[in-house]
């Protein structure tokens, strides 16, 4: 049986999200509604990720352009379908009793219905990541779809960075506690081989240990309990997080895990620790306003405007600092990183242009980040870069991503495996009873 042939609308936000998507669907022909350009239009001016993507699409329209690609449109490339730009047309009758036209998704709707009314042969499908808009086109019984290319199948199978052996041989936990406190691989019994810089702990009864594997060395090396900046990990998980955050010959690192469980105190401690390696630490985090409004809506200067935003990293900083008295060495070190700026606590728009050698550079809430963003970031890592990506995959508070769609879940499925990089996923709430308890159960 032929496999009949798909149209796809395509509405403004999946473009924003990913300039070259129009490459991701094979054979398939793309609809671009008029209506779609005009919100482009407004996006081009501007230094943000959703800027660049609108002017690279426009720019590769442009270069498609020809007089035909308003009407019979024009082939994308080789194995690609061909793209077309529909003009708007009337309200369907079916649509202008519910749907006023004077909001652009519902002329992008629109036009979506007409084409499927016009094209039975074809499966018309409006793919979008309003997940708002696909539940207004299956209300008129209009096939929507998410895109998703970049999504990850199945969260569940993500990788965590760290596994339980239990019934392990005593002997060789023991060989764990003796020079040079390595376990060769022959030796470390695994059902499925380590990746580098997998973490373990290994149980036979009472006895227990800590390990990672070195793919360098290709042995599994103890895992000892040591603080970062007066800051002591408080479970196994930290203790791999924070053995990760130190070692110099990891270059990349992520830690996820839900409120509570010490992802961005770890980070800000280890960069401290290991400071007089870096020329600088960065530690930024995304701005993500309530609505999807610019901050250019909130009163105030923009110091008022930031400072909602990067008051959490300010509080873990104080954590770390308050460890010690203020007459202490310590204390007063962290004041002059940030005086001198050796420390910046910034949004992570104002990094653009800087450069990233011998930085340690902490990424704050990188679960409200695209899958592209992230890759912009760490492309930009220069020579001596230490980049780390921290996160709740289960808490995102951009409008157009989930659990399975966020950069910090796109980046640990697709760096595991990889020798110059480790996760470690936390689950253990360590703030307090009371902030675990509601956690879990609320």
């Amino acid at each position: 049986m032929p496999v009949r042939k798909k149209l796809l609308i395509l509405d403004t936000n999946v473009i924003l999200h990913d300039h070259a998507c129009i490459n991701h669907f094979g054979t398939d022909d793309i609809v671009i509604p008029i209506t779609v350009l005009e919100e482009l239009d407004q996006f081009k001016k501007g230094n943000d990720t959703i800027n660049f993507h609108a002017r690279e699409f426009v720019r590769h329209l442009d270069k498609l352009s020809r007089e035909r690609i308003f009407k019979n449109g024009v082939k994308m490339g080789p194995g690609l379908g061909k793209i077309i730009i529909k003009f708007d047309q009337k309200m369907h009758e079916v649509l202008r009793f519910n749907f006023s036209d004077s909001k652009p998704d519902h002329r992008i709707l629109n036009t979506a219905f007409i084409l499927a009314q016009d094209n039975p042969q074809k499966d018309v499908i409006l793919v979008t990541k309003d997940v708002n808009l696909r539940m207004k086109a299956k209300s008129i019984g209009l096939f929507s779809e998410d895109y998703v290319p970049d999504h990850v199948p199945d969260i569940s199978l993500l990788y965590t960075g760290r596994r339980i052996v239990e019934n392990f041989p005593g002997e060789t936990i023991d060989q764990l506690y003796k020079m040079p406190f390595e376990i060769p691989v022959a030796k470390f019994p695994l059902t499925e081989a380590a990746r580098p810089h997998e973490y373990f702990i290994i149980r036979n009864g009472q006895r227990s240990g800590l390990a990672t594997y070195q793919p360098q060395s290709q042995v599994f090396h103890r895992v000892d309990k040591i603080p970062g900046y007066g800051i002591m990990p408080r479970n196994a998980e930290q203790t791999f997080a924070l053995n990760a955050l130190l070692d110099p010959n990891i270059q990349l690192v992520t830690v996820a895990g839900k409120a509570g469980t010490g992802k961005t105190l770890l980070a800000l401690a280890a960069a401290l620790e290991r400071r007089r390696n870096y020329r600088q630490i960065y530690l930024a985090r995304p701005v993500v306003p309530l609505s999807n409004k610019d901050i250019g809506y909130l009163p105030g200067d923009i110091s008022t405007k930031l400072s909602p935003y990067m008051q959490p990293l300010f509080d873990n900083l104080a954590v770390i600092q308050n460890q010690f008295r203020e007459n202490d060495r310590n204390h007063q070190r962290i004041r002059e990183y940030l005086d001198s700026e050796k420390l910046v606590i910034t949004p992570l728009s104002y990094i653009r242009g800087r450069s990233l050698s011998r930085i340690y550079f902490i990424v704050d809430e990188a679960q409200n980040l695209t899958p592209h963003e992230v890759k912009t970031i760490i492309t930009r890592a220069g020579e001596g870069t230490k980049m780390i990506f921290t996160g709740d995959i289960f808490q995102i508070d951009h409008p157009y991503l989930d659990t399975n769609s966020n950069g910090l879940t796109y980046l640990i499925e697709k760096m595991k495996g990889q020798e110059i990089y480790a996760h470690v996923m936390l689950e253990k709430g360590e703030r307090s009873p009371l902030a675990e308890l509601a956690s879990n159960l609320l």
